[in-house]
C-alpha cells in the first residue's frame, strides 16, 4: 500500500495534507511542511515541481482529485481565475473528503471568495481564506504572516500547519471574504509604497543626492521596515529581477483594491493613479519584473 493508499484507508495519518499550486511560493511551503514531518501530497499542472518535492519527501497525487481526497488542502494559486478553473468551474469539488477543509492562501477577490464558500458548503467541504504576507525568501524561511477567516473549527484544524509556514496567524473573522479585503488592503498600500519611493528616489537623483544614500536615511528614520527598505533599495538600484511579486500580480492586486472599494461605494484617489501607472508600466514591458520597476517610469537620471 503506498503512502496515498494509507491516507484514504481507514487507519489514517496525523498530519497529512495536499498542496496544490507548485509556483515559486507553493514550493516553499510544501517543502517546509514536509521537513516538519507532515505527509504531503502535492499537485501541479506541470510535473518539474512535483518531481522536486517527490525527492525531498512528498507524495506526488496523479490527478487532482487524488489530492482532494485528503483531509486538508492548501491551494497556492495565483488569481480569481485560476481558483474558479481548478476548484468551482471543474466539479473536482465533488471529488474531495466530505468535511475536508480547503486552505486558498491566493490573493483573490472578496466575490470569489464569497463564491468559493457557498460552493464549498453546497459540497459538505469547509472553506478558509488565508491569504499571507511575505515573499518568497520569507515563505522559504517559514516566517509568512497568515491571515484566516473561516469557521472556528477549521481555523483550529489549520492551526499545526499555519505554525510551520508563518510565524503568526491572524484570525480575521468567519466570513472567508474579509481575509481576502486585508491582503488587498495591505498590497494596496504596499503599491503606494513603492510609488512614492519611485517618486523620491527620482526628484532626489535628478537633484544630486545619492539614490542608495537618501533610501538609507529615509530607511533607517523616517520609514523603518522591510518594504521601504527592501523595496527603495531596489529602486535605487534599479534590480527588478528576479521578481519576488511581478508588476502583472501588482496591478491585479491595485483593481482588486479598486473594485473592493468600489462596491463598498467608496472612492480611491490614489488608487486611480496607480491603476494608471501599473498600466503603462505594463505596457512599457515590465510585467514580467517585479513590481518595483515601475519605478522606470519616473525619469531617472543616466
Amino acid at each position: 500500500m503506498n503512502r496515498l493508499e494509507r491516507f484514504n484507508s481507514s487507519e489514517g495519518l496525523m498530519g497529512h495534507l495536499a498542496v496544490i499550486g507548485l509556483g515559486a511560493m507553493g514550493r516553499a511551503i510544501a517543502r517546509n511542511l514536509v521537513e516538519a514531518g507532515h505527509d504531503v501530497v502535492v499537485w501541479n499542472r506541470s510535473p518539474g515541481p512535483v518531481a522536486a518535492l517527490e525527492a525531498l519527501g512528498a507524495t506526488p497525487a496523479a490527478t487532482l482529485a487524488d489530492a482532494l481526497a485528503t483531509p486538508v488542502v492548501l491551494s497556492v494559486l495565483s488569481d480569481d481565475a485560476a481558483v474558479a478553473d481548478l476548484f468551482l468551474d471543474s466539479g473536482a469539488l465533488a471529488s474531495a473528503t466530505p468535511g475536508a477543509i480547503h486552505a486558498n492562501l491566493a490573493t483573490v477577490s472578496p466575490e470569489l471568495a464569497a463564491r468559493a464558500a457557498r460552493a464549498h458548503r453546497d459540497h459538505g467541504l469547509e472553506y478558509v481564506s488565508a491569504p499571507v504576507f511575505g515573499r518568497v525568501p520569507v515563505a522559504e524561511a517559514g516566517a509568512l504572516t497568515v491571515m484566516a477567516a473561516g469557521s472556528r473549527t477549521a481555523l483550529t484544524a489549520l492551526e499545526p500547519y499555519f505554525a510551520v509556514i508563518g510565524n503568526r496567524t491572524w484570525r480575521m473573522g468567519d466570513d472567508p471574504a474579509v481575509a481576502n479585503v486585508s491582503k488587498i488592503l495591505g498590497n494596496y498600500l504596499v503599491a503606494s509604497a513603492i510609488q512614492a519611493l519611485s517618486e523620491a528616489v527620482a526628484v532626489g537623483e535628478s537633484a544630486g543626492l545619492d539614490p542608495q544614500q537618501l533610501v538609507d536615511l529615509l530607511t533607517s528614520t523616517l520609514f523603518p521596515g522591510p518594504v521601504y527598505s527592501g523595496y527603495g533599495s531596489m529602486i535605487a538600484s534599479r534590480s527588478y529581477l528576479p521578481a519576488g511579486f511581478t508588476t502583472t500580480l501588482g496591478a491585479k492586486d491595485v483593481h482588486l483594491a479598486l473594485d473592493t472599494a468600489s462596491s463598498l461605494g467608496i472612492d480611491l484617489p490614489l488608487g486611480e493613479v496607480l491603476g494608471d501607472v501599473f498600466a503603462r508600466a505594463l505596457a512599457a514591458g515590465h510585467a514580467d519584473q517585479d513590481w518595483a520597476s515601475v519605478a522606470d517610469l519616473m525619469p531617472r537620471r543616466a
